[in-house]
């Protein structure tokens, strides 16, 4: 009984000693917290899909209170986020446009030739390993779904033999770009409809005898653009998206189609007569002279020559001009 008794009185006093120490430990070697990162961790949507660039998202509010990664790093949360995450940092959130991922291809099954058949593993990183992939353009998407997989957000989807991404459920974490072996997804703002959906950095020829929608670096849309928006790197149109008005110029004067736009969906300008008190400041600004009008008479737009920049919509001072 005495060697019972002497057992617990011997466990209990070392629990006692260890539990101090600990609790000593605990208190003397303690790493204060910012208040903030615990905050902003609130604040954030808890994705962890890393597409910030951090290990998850403890990673961005210590990095965010530590001043190495802006208020509006995280891909995921979007304005209402930002504006959370600026509030707790004591800045003023920087309002600008959502950049998306694009597929910059469009090489259909209709639009591009194949080279051969391919029988591996579905996978482009592994297709590509096997000469290039199975289209004969080395530069095109090949289709098998790798991004779609890594899409933690369901926004790819496989159509007609290449990847598409829905604007509306991107969320800008950059996954398919990392993944992408022919590196044919970019970045592009939301809003941006008119985008050179080619990738090839091959003489026309050699593109056109690939692909029926490639570019095959004429330059008709560069010398077209009003704006001086799209340059000629290489073969290869680039469109300037900060220039960039979506007029579709461009789009109308591509001979094989490689530059998307509605061209249905061009609006005009309209001048509203009782606003308009003809100062000729979007007479003088307009492009492409589609607006005639003497100084201090109502303006009118010539609608046939409207490409529908907005520009005359801009500068306005009365804003008596709609685009529509």
């Amino acid at each position: 009984m005495s060697l019972i008794l002497n057992s617990v009185i011997s466990l209990g006093a070392m629990g006692l000693l260890f539990g101090s120490g600990l609790a000593y430990a605990s208190k003397k070697f303690a790493v204060e917290v910012d208040p903030r990162v615990e905050a902003i961790n609130e604040a954030l949507p808890g994705a962890n899909c890393g597409g910030c660039g951090y290990p998850g998202c403890g990673g961005l509010s210590n990095a965010i209170v530590a001043g190495e990664a802006p208020v509006n790093g995280c891909p995921v949360g979007g304005a209402e986020t930002t504006a959370k995450i600026a509030e707790i940092m004591g800045q003023t959130a920087q309002e600008g446009e959502k950049t998306v991922a694009k597929v910059i291809c469009n090489g259909t099954c209709n639009n591009a030739k194949e080279k051969s058949e391919y029988y591996g593993i579905n996978d482009c990183r592994a297709a590509a390993l096997v000469s290039g992939g199975s289209k004969s353009c080395q530069y095109g998407c090949l289709g098998l779904g790798t991004c779609v997989n890594v899409c933690q957000f369901g926004a790819i989807t496989i159509k007609d033999g290449i990847a598409n991404i829905d604007k509306d459920k991107c969320v800008s974490c950059g996954k398919c770009l990392e993944v992408c072996p022919k590196s044919v997804i970019d970045w592009v703002p939301y809003s941006q409809e008119v985008v050179v959906e080619c990738n090839s950095e091959e003489f026309g020829k050699d593109v056109k005898s690939k692909c029926a929608v490639g570019c095959i670096g004429c330059g008709m849309c560069a010398k077209a653009c009003p704006f001086g928006a799209i340059t000629m790197e290489g073969k290869l149109a680039k469109i300037d998206y900060t220039k960039c008005t979506q007029c579709m110029v461009c789009t109308a004067k591509c001979p094989t189609k490689a530059i998307s736009g509605e061209l249905s969906k061009r609006k005009k300008a309209v001048i509203e007569e009782d606003k308009c008190v003809g100062c000729t400041i979007c007479a003088k600004k307009c492009p492409v002279e589609a607006i005639e009008g003497e100084l201090k008479q109502k303006h009118s737009v010539i609608e046939d020559k409207c490409i529908g920049c907005g520009e005359c919509a801009k500068k306005c001072p009365k804003d008596a001009i709609k685009m529509k």
